[in-house]
């Protein structure tokens, strides 16, 4: 099935501009994706299935270096892998902006500073304000925190990572932006063990369940801030 072709020359802006730089992509990070993009976006592909010969030897680089970049490329979620085997590497391709918490929202962008009724971040009732509600969403960047599915504004929920039942808190570390689906699917099931149904059920990768799990730990140690609303 084709996708709609996007536009090259936004594309390659976001990318420089936006993803590249905080995702901190090596050089040889930025050719890998630029390679794999114009095999499948740029052709309205959204899957590419391809060798890491063939990847290798038109980039002119070792097949072990472009692995690794690869695994970097998949970590990042700037790819996804969708299947591995003895024929090649079949993955999903994802445009700068569809790559989940790496673009920064007109939201993020506008509202830095905390308002002066906000008080200590770790005190703040993110349940409390639309705005306040807005700022967890916005920190997802517009993607399902289980599943990674892009959600539009009104299949957006918020969900308790700990449940309300078990006295989980309304801080910005136990909310997270989901689809209505998972936030459903979860009920009072512990975050980590729906995460790994995902998985089971092939709906996750096996590298997007570790970062699942890794961004829930990051979550816990008050890693993931949202930005605020500004007064």
């Amino acid at each position: 099935m084709k996708a709609k072709k996007p536009s090259a020359e936004l594309v390659c802006k976001q990318f420089e501009d936006a993803l590249a730089p905080r995702l901190r992509l090596s050089t040889t990070d930025r050719a890998v994706y630029y390679h794999l993009l114009r095999h499948s976006r740029f052709e309205s592909k959204p899957r590419l299935h391809f060798s890491i010969i063939w990847l290798a030897r038109n980039l002119g680089i070792t097949e072990e270096t472009v692995r690794a970049a690869l695994r970097r490329l998949v970590q990042h979620r700037a790819l996804r892998l969708v299947e591995r085997s003895k024929s090649g590497h079949v993955i999903d391709v994802r445009l700068p902006e569809e790559v989940p918490g790496a673009r920064r929202s007109k939201t993020q962008t506008q509202v830095t500073i905390p308002s002066p009724d906000c008080g200590n971040l770790e005190e703040i009732d993110f349940m409390r304000t639309p705005e306040l509600r807005q700022a967890i969403h916005a920190r997802e960047g517009g993607f399902c925190f289980y599943c990674l599915r892009h959600i539009g504004p009104q299949m957006q929920c918020l969900d308790h990572v700990i449940p309300r039942a078990q006295l989980g808190p309304n801080s910005y570390r136990n909310l997270v932006s989901c689809c209505r689906e998972c936030n459903s699917r979860k009920g009072e099931r512990p975050a980590a063990d729906f995460l790994r149904s995902l998985y089971r059920e092939g709906r996750v990768t096996g590298v997007e369940l570790i970062r699942g799990l890794q961004s829930l730990n990051d979550l816990a140690a008050g890693n993931l801030r949202p930005a605020l609303p500004s007064a």
